[in-house]
């Protein structure tokens, strides 16, 4: 029987960290720590270029923008989206996965894009906090397989860029050193990137400090997106005083000749009710009353029906007008070079409105 209630309880405390970890306080920060998107094109709807065709003309009202480096991100498998043409500097080919044993999987073929002129880097990632850990751990022999494998897989690319979302607060030690390894372990002639989180001042004991980042890699391409999130307030992805805020901090703390200021091409959608959710009996209940249903039905005996509610869907997205916006004041500012999340849901126009430059 003890053993019994011990492993109920054991039970409820998983299910308890579970709920824990699928909840967002309400005030939880907006600008300085948003919920990372880092599974972006899973959010958005399975519609790549089908509509439009590869070239638009240009409103005239609006200016071409030049930049040395223009990155876009490429998704494996979505290597369609990427048109010939596209005044683009650089390619993060996403991405590359660390699966539960800390291995290395899903590497992008480079060969998939050889007819692009540019560099092409590999996008690594990782979005789970303790596997992240596992994987930082110093001294480890998963984290010494680990850059041994990263250090392999990036051979034929012109570039490795890591992009860690869920870093444990104790682990910025552990993270930056991993940085240095990584640094150290990459030919000379091949760029190493890092995308962090956006920030608009320092904060105590961040794991993404830029001032320590900056150092160990040549770009840090700053995810200026996801101000509001699916599951936040409505709200731009990306707002322009926020975006304002934020390159100013990164050309302050990472300085112009290693700063990618990123910038999202997508939108979302936010409804007035969310009605996925478990009830209790009495919840249930109170659902019938509210909403006056009469009708119950049964599938094999247990009971099921339905109710219909006014729902208001708000939309915030980006057209080439915000992104011509945005991208002339980063210039403005002096930002050197701008990279876009992700190829494929765009405006096709905004290609008519860049310029890739000879670097300064």
């Amino acid at each position: 029987m003890i053993r019994r209630y011990a492993l109920l309880f054991l039970v409820g405390c998983v299910f308890c960290v579970v709920s824990a970890c699928q909840s967002r306080p309400a005030n939880l920060p907006i600008p300085e720590y948003p919920e990372a998107a880092v599974n972006r094109e899973a959010e958005i709807s399975d519609e790549y270029g089908e509509f439009f065709p590869e070239a638009l003309t240009p409103p005239a009202d609006l200016p071409v923008s030049s930049f040395g480096e223009i990155w876009a991100y490429l998704l494996s498998d979505r290597e369609q989206t990427l048109k010939a043409g596209y005044p683009i500097s650089d390619i993060g080919y996403f991405g590359a996965e660390v699966d539960v044993y800390g291995q290395l999987v899903k590497v992008p073929n480079r060969r998939r894009i050889s007819g692009f002129s540019g560099r092409v880097h590999l996008v690594v990632c990782c979005n789970n906090t303790a596997l992240t850990h596992f994987v930082l751990e110093p001294g480890s022999a998963i984290r010494k397989k680990f850059i041994a494998d990263l250090l392999e897989a990036a051979k034929p690319f012109d570039g490795l860029q890591i992009d860690f979302e869920y870093i444990p607060a104790q682990d910025g030690a552990a993270f930056r050193s991993f940085l240095a390894e990584l640094k150290e372990g990459l030919p000379s002639h091949k760029m190493f990137t890092i995308a962090l989180r956006a920030r608009t001042r320092p904060l105590t004991n961040d794991v993404y400090d830029y001032r320590f980042i900056a150092p160990l890699v040549d770009r840090i391409l700053v995810m200026a997106y996801d101000e509001h999130w699916s599951t936040s307030a409505p709200g731009p992805i990306a707002s322009m005083a926020w975006c304002r805020a934020v390159a100013a901090y990164g050309l302050l703390t990472i300085k112009p000749e290693k700063l990618i200021m990123g910038i999202p091409f997508y939108g979302r959608t936010w409804g007035s009710e969310s009605t996925f959710r478990a009830y209790f009996h009495s919840g249930i209940e109170r659902i019938k009353r509210e909403n006056q249903v009469t009708e119950i039905r049964r599938e094999q005996s247990i009971p099921t029906f339905t109710y219909e509610i006014p729902l208001k869907v708000t939309v915030y997205y980006e057209d080439e007008y915000s992104l011509s916006y945005r991208i002339e004041m980063y210039r403005a500012m002096g930002v050197k070079a701008i990279g876009f999340w992700c190829l494929g849901q765009e405006t096709p126009v905004i290609w008519s409105l860049l310029n890739l430059s000879s670097p300064e």
